[in-house]
């Protein structure tokens, strides 16, 4: 027999090893690469936009670059952090850790975003297998609205978009995981299986049918596993991070003064205005939070809810939900989500800032 003197575990591990070697390289080298054009771009945008339009020009140069080179290290981590998760650790962990009663196990699952992050991209099909694997609807759809909005990685970043503000990063942490329970406790209490397109298979929760890439895959595949949700997640988010900085910078210099003035001159149509913002914008919550920390006519509590609001709730989510659960699921959940994280972040928004 061919390679007898390479065991099947051995040769695993040396694919495993190349393939974390051929990551580590392209990441570096990419992200070398990213970081010396945006110095570039950074330094030499502003001046080239006065040589070539007007001062607005260089403002809007100034604002997309600022957003977008501060959002950018905190994208990559965020979304390396993600792809571990996703290639390496068992789903059956949470059906461990949670317990059976429902109730109980919303809160413990939307405080597990703050230890197993994930990109609000893959929380979706991530609820999903979770379903799949036994744990229940409630419990899922809690830790898809906290994994993406309350992470390290999130929390880290909005500490340095606001820098001297902790309570910010406290009221953004409060107001999400509280919009994350109450929405489960609502699915404990209102919600049916009937209103997903399939309704989960929740047989499964021995593991007995279909095991997770991350507890039966070799060592390749993991690795395989991660390079490409490293690499789908970061283009993914990395193109509604430019855009939404693009937005951003366009917003702060297009808009006239004037019709600003009748937004941020009442604290409740400000804090509507940008909830309908952070739905359209669609900007990963590793970025969100330099998008908001530039929008410096708004109220701290209508920024809030920009960066509460957008994780749980934009237009790439809702697709993404239809084409997961069905249209009738999505038009639920995403509609009450709204509702929730609106009153969830003007609620704390006013108590805390």
């Amino acid at each position: 027999m061919e390679n007898q003197e390479y065991p099947a575990p051995r040769r695993g591990l040396a694919d495993g090893a190349r393939i974390a070697a051929r990551t580590l390289v392209h990441l570096v080298l990419g992200t070398l690469a990213l970081i010396a054009i945006a110095t570039v771009v950074s330094v030499l945008g502003p001046t080239l936009a006065l040589d070539i339009a007007t001062p607005a020009m260089a403002a809007w140069w100034t604002v997309f670059t600022a957003v977008a080179v501060q959002g950018v290290p905190f994208l990559l981590l965020g979304t390396l952090v993600s792809a571990a998760i996703g290639a390496f650790v068992p789903e059956r962990v949470f059906t461990k850790i949670l317990p059976r009663n429902p109730a109980l196990a919303v809160p413990v699952a939307g405080a597990a975003g703050v230890v197993l992050p994930g990109c609000e991209c893959a929380s979706v099909p991530v609820a999903r297998s979770l379903m799949r694997r036994g744990v229940t609807p409630a419990a899922a759809l809690a830790f898809l609205l906290s994994a993406p909005a309350i992470n390290p990685v999130v929390l880290v970043a909005t500490s340095i978009a606001f820098p001297g503000q902790p309570m910010m990063v406290v009221a953004r942490l409060a107001a999400s995981l509280a919009t994350a329970v109450v929405m489960g406790w609502l699915w404990v209490r209102f919600g049916h299986d009937a209103w997903f397109r399939t309704p989960p298979n929740r047989a499964a929760a021995s593991g007995s049918t279909g095991s997770s890439t991350a507890s039966t895959g070799s060592t390749g595949s993991r690795w395989d596993g991660f390079r490409a949700g490293l690499q789908h997640d970061f283009l993914h988010a990395g193109g509604f991070l430019v855009l939404g900085a693009a937005a951003a910078a366009t917003f702060n210099i297009v808009v006239p003064r004037s019709v600003l003035d009748v937004f941020t001159g009442s604290t409740w149509l400000s804090v509507l205005l940008l909830a309908v913002l952070a739905v359209v914008l669609c900007v990963c919550s590793e970025a969100d939070a330099f998008v908001a920390a530039s929008l410096t006519g708004f109220s701290p509590t209508a920024r809030l809810a920009f960066m509460v609001v957008g994780p749980m709730v934009d237009l790439k989510l809702i697709a993404l939900q239809a084409g997961t659960f069905g249209k009738a699921f999505a038009a639920r959940f995403s509609s009450v989500t709204w509702v929730v994280a609106l009153l969830s972040s003007s609620l704390i928004g006013w108590w805390l800032l």
